[in-house]
């Protein structure tokens, strides 16, 4: 089963039309949606122009059956909990939302779809 998870990055490029982000997501059997990716897509869009319209886009995402949102619980957060100390202790620091998705990314066995490139230093993190 090709579980993925999109992160904020992803899913603005899915919403622009990036040819091979709607390829893979058209090839996946699960496609997961973490909370704190929804956090920054909220913050973003009250930043917009265009708030109501790409909230409606966003929950007609959600809708599909395909999709799954991802909530944090005790597993999200030991996971979260060994990145940090990982990468603490490797010296390369990444910003705190992402290593929530990247525990989301580990816990649901999803390979991440995104465009940021700090992904790639967590250990565990499929891309």
């Amino acid at each position: 089963m090709k579980k993925l998870l999109l992160d904020t990055s992803g899913y603005s490029r899915l919403m622009s039309g990036d040819r091979a982000v709607l390829e893979a997501l058209a090839d996946a059997d699960q496609i997961f949606m973490s909370v704190f990716v929804l956090g920054e897509l909220y913050a973003a869009f009250r930043g917009g122009d265009r708030e109501k319209g790409n909230r409606d886009q966003l929950r007609r995402f959600m809708e599909s059956s395909t999709v799954r949102l991802l909530q944090a619980g005790d597993d999200t957060a030991e996971i979260f909990g060994r990145l940090k100390h990982q990468l603490k202790l490797a010296g390369t620091p990444v910003p705190i939302n992402d290593l929530w998705i990247a525990a989301h990314a580990v816990e649901s066995g999803s390979h991440l779809v995104t465009f940021d490139r700090h992904f790639s230093m967590i250990p565990g993190v499929l891309l």
